[in-house]
Formats: C-alpha cells, structure tokens, sequence
C-alpha cells in the first residue's frame, strides 16, 4: 500500500484522513514519522521494525526527556504507520524505555480567584474563559463553537469533535447568556459586512463544504469567536474568518492571571479542573462530571477528589494544637 520516497507521507496523511482523524491529529502524527524516518537517516520503514521503533522511543525518554504522553503520542503515530498503512506487525516493543508519568494534582483556583481572574479580562477572552469554567471545556472545544452550538433555548453547549473526535453537551451558564447573545449580534454585523465584501466564508467539517456548497456562508456555521483579520486560501482562493488563535486568549490569561495577584501557575486548562473540582464541592455527582467534561474513563475524572482531599481540606496542622 505504501510507496516510496516522499509519497509514503501523502499516503499517511491520506490514511488518517479516511479514519477521521482531525487536522491537527494528522499534523501532529507527521511530524512523529519524520522525526522517526530523519532519527534513522531516512531509512524507509518496510526496512526496520521493532528495534528501530525501541531506539526511537527510548531515545525520545532518555534523551529528550519527553513526558509518558508524549512518548505515548509518538508510539501511536508509529503503530499506525505499521498496522494501518504499511500493514506489517512490528513486533515485540517490551525493550522500550518508558518515559515516567508523574503523579501531579491539576492547579485549582477558589471561586474567590477565579472571579478575581475574569474580572480582569475583556470580552471576547472574558466569555471563552467563562464558558471553560462554567461549562468544563478545553480551550480549542471554546475557539471552534459555531453558533449554532450555543443553545439558548435548551440552555446546552454542544461541542462537536472534542478530543478523541466525540461529541458531548454541557452546562451554559445562565450568566454568560445575555454577554453571549450580545457578543454574538456583533459577529452577525461583522458577518453582514463580510458577504457584503464578497468574503464571509468558514471552513467546514469534513466534506460538507463539497456537499452544501453554500453552507461555508450561512450565519449559523459562522465561528462564535472569530478572528479580527481574515483569511485567504492561496491554493483555492477561498476567504472568510477563522477562530480566535488559542495563543491569544492564553496571553490573556496569562496576564489577568498576574493583575489578580495570584500566584498559583494557572492557565486556560486550570478553569475546567476549578469547572469540575467545585462541582464535586457542591456535592455534583462523579458521573454527571465525567460526562460533562467527556472522559472516558472515570479514574480520569477521579481526580478531582483528590484534589479535595489534599492535606490543608479538613486537617488540622500541629502547631495550631499548642
């Protein structure tokens, strides 16, 4: 199935792209063949195996110092390159020097530092970091909502292809719905401006930019958070808006963070651990948040009591005693 040269990406990327693995999957995947071929001198992969893929990872833990997951990323862009495009079984990888997975707690702010880090934002960053914490998604989840993802009437947030390429729906906060639904009429001017101009246009999911021509246009596919410049495509000519890059609400987090005086290392993740840590401090059950926030396995949403239970929650220190 693979060929040679240059053309074994084209077909890897292809090979993805039928599973439906997203852009930045399949972006983040090449990347890991070419550090693998270029690790090895370019040979090609049909020439080495389980040794080769052992030296690769191993050099990656002990070299590099990768975390377990990144390590763990690399080997699954491996297999797949085996298994799926190659169709070769690569043999035993148990040599492998496997990265260490450290046993961190998420950094969790209190209700009284979250409200004192979102007040320091300003819209549009102040209502994507207000759906993180009020409704438990990941910053890219926030960047990539369409409009018709935010339901007013069922008082829901759906987020469409979230990590692992699932669908889920959580919480929208009663009190980011009046902000929203202002927030949103101005996107709707600039879109108005934008056909007018002959621009207006989005990317869609998969082919259905092929099958409804007209729909990269419409008002309800239209981003919730877009960008203040627009696009071109150089090879189609195509043009419209795309979504706020995450590095921009990141620096302002970043900011607000530091003008709140807090001293803890948050960041645009930290708000979905304060989303489900205080839920379960209000008695929220363990259940209902791991499919808020799309776990899953529930060990992974466990974690959070953990965080309830660290030293300071419910423990008296000694010297309090004298």
């Amino acid at each position: 199935m693979a060929q040679q040269g240059p053309n074994l990406l084209a077909v890897y990327r292809e090979a993805l792209a039928t599973r439906l693995y997203t852009r930045r999957t399949i972006g983040t995947y090449e990347r890991w063949l070419r550090r693998f071929l270029r690790f090895h001198q370019l040979r090609h992969p049909r020439e080495m195996g389980s040794a080769e893929i052992t030296a690769f990872l191993t050099h990656l833990a002990v070299d590099e110092q990768v975390s377990a997951s990144t390590q763990n990323q690399a080997l699954s862009a491996l297999l797949f390159l085996y298994k799926q495009v190659l169709e070769i079984d690569p043999g035993d990888l148990d040599g492998v020097v496997r990265a260490r997975r450290p046993k961190r707690l998420p950094v969790v702010l209190s209700v009284v530092e979250v409200r004192a880090v979102l007040q320091q934002l300003e819209v549009p960053a102040s209502l994507v970091c207000g759906l993180l914490y009020g409704g438990g998604l990941r910053l890219m989840e926030a960047l990539r909502l369409r409009v018709q993802d935010l339901d007013f009437a069922g008082h829901q947030v759906v987020i469409r292809g979230g990590k692992g390429n699932k669908d889920r729906v959580t919480v929208f906060p009663q009190n980011l719905m009046e902000p929203l639904h202002r927030h949103l009429q101005e996107v709707r001017r600039l879109h108005r401006q934008d056909l007018a101009a002959g621009w207006g246009q989005v990317p869609l999911p998969g082919a259905l930019g092929r099958k409804y021509t007209s729909a990269s246009r419409e008002w309800v596919w239209q981003w919730a958070f877009p960008q203040v410049t627009r696009w071109r495509n150089r090879e189609s000519g195509e043009q419209g808006r795309h979504h706020l890059a995450p590095s921009v609400i990141q620096r302002a987090v970043r900011v607000a963070v530091r003008s709140a005086g807090i001293t803890k290392p948050a960041s645009c993740h930290t708000f979905r651990h304060c989303f489900a840590t205080h839920l379960l401090e209000r008695g929220s059950d363990i259940r209902t948040i791991q499919e808020l926030l799309g776990h899953s396995d529930v060990k992974t949403t466990m974690i959070y009591t953990h965080v309830l239970n660290r030293g300071p929650a419910g423990v008296t220190s000694p010297v309090d005693l004298l």
